[in-house]
């Protein structure tokens, strides 16, 4: 609801005469009530007071403070508790000037089975309320099945799903290529089985010292034992061990720490973070964080370690902070951080700066990392500005276009349809305000339809007022396509009374190489103008990209439609057919050919199939 009172008139001294001096929570609101900023403080009136002192303030907090109509303060404890509050406020009113990390899926974890006898190992994304044993999480989907394949290397363990294990009647090429040890057709016994669970499982927890042993020491009884093969299997496994982690280049057994090293350079920051799981180093990943308000690494560190680790932590349910994070730049509040960590992980944290040996190597390599990558990233922003320019010049444009978004269409000879539409800024492309539109009742393979209907779809969102990117107008409108889906955008566009948009088409040229594009430009007349650019021209460059992106994004989106409704069993496409009458129909004929030659008698002799429904399932399966 709109504050009475205006940034103008906020009187901040009155309200640091009355404010607190103990630990707790600010936000800064404007006059319309939104927040623009979240902060936490040891002393709340020393802290809020910094903002509003004379000199000595940035040209960003200076920006800020202009727009605060009225400052809402929650005091806490300590300020533990404060830094813990303040990431759960940044994390549901996501302020502007606080940093902004972009959320991104949930991390992968390697899932252990629950199965009595036999459990399997497999890559697994999902809620940790999974029944199962979690190891992880891992920084990306490549290391854990990397992860995963190395324990099918050593310890053989099944990774297939259950639906396969449960109808094999001989071995399959895993075990062929010494890869499982079957026990899908009894190859191996339980006990034997679950040994090598054990073995993955301590694998898995980091604890390779204490695995190293305990097979060595299998390795000499079974010796004694004169079990010479299984002495023999049990070397190999050990040999195996050590030349993994040889080639890891272990350093500290058992250590788990994440490496952060911040770059900045003007307006764009980089946090490149390594991940070392049981001292070896398991993947890496660069962070591009917002942050209006940055003035240091440091800073940039804090913010960042509070976003990453602590925005989506509750006691005990963090595992993804491990026990150490090694720092290029030691944060003000690193003994608050340090405890908050330690709250949510359920285990000692702690925060290290100067470091010596192997993590000083390791914190050498990050920070090259983030200053590599934040170089790139810099170069590649303003390569994209330049683009965005030269696109201007060519389209004799007023002003630079700041918004382009781009529409596909993908099938399969009229198959499962799908729409797509990429959104670009002069930043890059904006993942956020993708969208993807499974098309339908429409003629199969008619193109010009299925751009129509995607069009239509994302104007009416924009008439509707949606949020999200869908209430934003683009600057230019680009369609894969020539004349025929040009034509369906302007309808749409006259439908919907949208106005000051620049209408696009790429059409591929007849050899559909790259850089021999026919464009053509629409004006509201109906009227097309063939555009000429030259093949090394940076703005065709800029148009081939988008219309790359949202290709890619198209056909990404067809393929999973594609291979959802070949999954899909015939009997589940038949209305008031429901999961238990499938079954029941399923047990009563022994499969689903003898249920396609039944006649609709013999249907309706099973439970709970009537006779309308009997006539229902026949006609459906014998419309064809």
């Amino acid at each position: 609801m709109p504050r009475s009172r205006s940034a103008s008139q906020f009187d901040h001294k009155a309200f640091l005469a009355t404010l607190s001096s103990r630990p707790g929570v600010y936000r800064m609101l404007d006059e319309n009530g939104q927040v623009l900023y979240v902060g936490k403080a040891k002393n709340l009136k020393n802290r809020v007071g910094s903002y509003f002192r004379a000199s000595g303030l940035t040209e960003k907090t200076i920006a800020m403070i202009t727009k605060v109509a009225d400052i809402d303060v929650t005091i806490t404890s300590n300020e533990t508790e404060a830094l813990l509050l303040e990431q759960s406020l940044i994390k549901s009113h996501k302020p502007a000037y606080n940093i902004q990390l972009r959320d991104d899926k949930s991390y992968p974890y390697i899932l252990l089975t629950e199965n009595k006898d036999y459990p399997r190992l497999a890559f697994y994304r999902g809620s940790r309320k999974r029944k199962g044993t979690l190891f992880g999480p891992y920084p990306s989907a490549h290391a854990t099945r990397d992860t995963l394949q190395i324990l099918q290397k050593v310890f053989r363990v099944r990774q297939c799903e259950d639906s396969y294990f449960k109808n094999r009647s001989r071995p399959c090429l895993q075990y062929q290529i010494n890869r499982c040890t079957a026990p899908c057709v009894g190859l191996i016994s339980a006990t034997d089985y679950a040994e090598d669970v054990h073995y993955s499982a301590l694998f898995l927890r980091g604890k390779s010292d204490a695995l190293t042993r305990e097979l060595t020491a299998n390795m000499e009884q079974a010796s004694e034992q004169q079990e010479f093969e299984k002495a023999a299997r049990i070397r190999d496994q050990v040999i195996d061990l050590r030349r993994i982690q040889d080639q890891q280049h272990v350093a500290n057994q058992g250590a788990d720490a994440d490496i952060l090293a911040a770059a900045t350079k003007g307006p764009y920051n980089c946090v490149h973070v390594i991940y070392a799981r049981a001292g070896r180093i398991i993947g890496s990943k660069n962070f591009y964080p917002k942050f209006k308000l940055l003035d240091s690494e440091s800073q940039l560190l804090s913010a960042f370690i509070g976003q990453y680790y602590l925005r989506n932590a509750e006691a005990g349910k963090s595992a993804n902070i491990p026990g150490e994070l090694i720092l290029s730049h030691d944060p003000e509040d690193a003994q608050e951080l340090a405890k908050a960590l330690t709250y949510c992980a359920a285990h000692k944290v702690k925060l290290s700066h100067r470091v010596r040996g192997h993590r000083a190597r390791w914190l050498e390599l990050a920070s090259t990392n983030a200053n590599e990558a934040l170089s790139s990233f810099v170069s590649n922003r303003q390569n994209q500005q330049q683009r965005f320019q030269l696109l201007q010049d060519t389209l004799k444009l007023a002003e630079a276009p700041q918004r382009i978004e781009c529409f596909d269409i993908s099938h399969t000879s009229g198959e499962s349809t799908v729409a797509s539409c990429v959104v670009f800024d002069v930043n890059g492309p904006v993942k956020s305000d993708y969208r993807r539109f499974n098309i339908k009742d429409i003629t199969p393979g008619d193109d010009y339809a299925a751009m129509q209907q995607a069009l239509e779809r994302r104007f009416a969102r924009l008439a509707r007022g949606e949020e999200g990117g869908m209430e934003k107008v683009p600057d230019i409108l680009l369609i894969d396509g020539g004349k025929g889906q040009l034509t369906q955008a302007l309808s749409v566009l006259e439908q919907y009374q949208v106005q000051g948009i620049l209408l696009l088409g790429i059409a591929k040229g007849i050899s559909r190489r790259a850089g021999q594009e026919t464009l053509f430009l629409a004006d509201s007349g109906g009227n097309f103008t063939e555009i000429a650019m030259v093949t090394d021209s940076a703005a065709l460059r800029l148009l081939q990209q988008v219309r790359d992106e949202a290709h890619r994004f198209a056909i990404t989106g067809h393929r999973a439609r594609r291979e959802k409704s070949r999954r899909k069993s015939t009997l589940e496409q038949i209305p008031g057919l429901g999961p238990k009458r499938r079954r029941d129909l399923l047990i009563y004929f022994g499969g689903r050919q003898e249920i396609k030659r039944a006649s609709e008698a013999d249907l309706a002799r099973v439970n709970g199939i009537s006779n309308k429904l009997a006539e229902t399932i026949y006609s459906h399966l014998h419309s064809d």
